[in-house]
């Protein structure tokens, strides 16, 4: 992908009403921090915050008065939430071609910009047809509106469904040290061969909910030790360590972990302490 997006990029679900619903001027605080610390990457949906979070975060970076072109946005579309102002009474994906026109047009009013670097479709649908979303992205990406397309949590074979005609940069899906199965079911592999973008959500798993007994919390504290950094950093460089350059998306609202997440770059994992966390975490060595 022509786009370069920060190496660790920042999740927004969380920074309207399904979270922390930050004001105005408490969300525009978050965005220069983050652009100062180097995390200029920001991920959304058109649903977070039941429609209303991207509309926020678009007049908080208004008053941030940080540049377009120093920040990447990525939304996502498809899913739609039972939602009585949206004529929507059961919760469905919809993949029409208008569709996806309009909310990716609704995206671009909501952040007050004229272009989403990259633009998903959150979910695969069961009735999804390639024809429609081609015309869709060709149309959005003729005018200029996104520069970039890509899906997420596809599987390859779905990937596939689509690719004969449409080109796919980035595939955002849940990967982590407890949720290794990417790893396990060739889908990283897949995403190198045909050079996708990898964008990892909950790149944490569930690694800081383990009970002191666990096999896999005993070796995080020893190496965390080692590699003098928090559990939460080794996780993180766990995962940058795999050769499909993953795209930590980290969903915190806390200035100061954004900080240590961005800090992870500088763990220079070993090789055999990777397959270290990785047998503790499956639970049994490698064939």
């Amino acid at each position: 992908m022509e786009i370069q997006f920060s190496r660790i990029i920042q999740g927004c679900m969380t920074w309207g009403v399904w979270g922390k619903n930050f004001n105005t001027s408490e969300m525009a605080k978050r965005i220069s921090e983050n652009v100062d610390l180097g995390v200029t990457s920001f991920d959304h949906a058109d649903i977070y915050g039941n429609y209303t979070t991207e509309e926020a975060f678009g007049h908080a970076l208004s008053q941030s008065q940080i540049s377009r072109e120093k920040i990447q946005l990525i939304s996502k579309c498809g899913i739609q939430l039972v939602n009585e102002n949206r004529q929507s009474f059961v919760k469905h994906y919809n993949y029409q071609t208008n569709y996806i026109i309009r909310q990716a047009e609704q995206s671009l009013k909501n952040l007050k910009t004229d272009y989403l670097d990259l633009f998903l479709l959150h979910r695969p649908s069961p009735l999804m047809q390639s024809d429609e979303i081609l015309e869709a992205v060709s149309q959005l990406q003729k005018q200029g509106k996104i520069k970039a397309f890509g899906v997420s949590n596809f599987t390859p074979q779905q990937i596939d469904f689509l690719t004969p005609s449409i080109d796919i940069s980035a595939n955002q899906i849940q990967c982590s040290l407890t949720h290794y199965q990417p790893i396990e079911d060739d889908t990283l592999f897949y995403h190198q061969q045909h050079n996708i973008t990898t964008m990892a959500w909950s790149p944490l798993g569930e690694s800081l909910k383990l009970g002191e007994n666990s096999v896999l919390k005993q070796n995080l504290n020893k190496l965390s030790k080692q590699y003098n950094c928090s559990v939460s950093q080794l996780v993180l460089a766990w995962l940058l360590h795999h050769p499909a350059q993953i795209y930590p998306v980290i969903g915190t609202t806390d200035s100061q972990r954004v900080k240590t997440a961005f800090e992870s770059l500088n763990i220079r994992l070993k090789h055999q302490d990777w397959f270290k966390l990785y047998q503790a975490s499956r639970g049994h060595e490698v064939d």
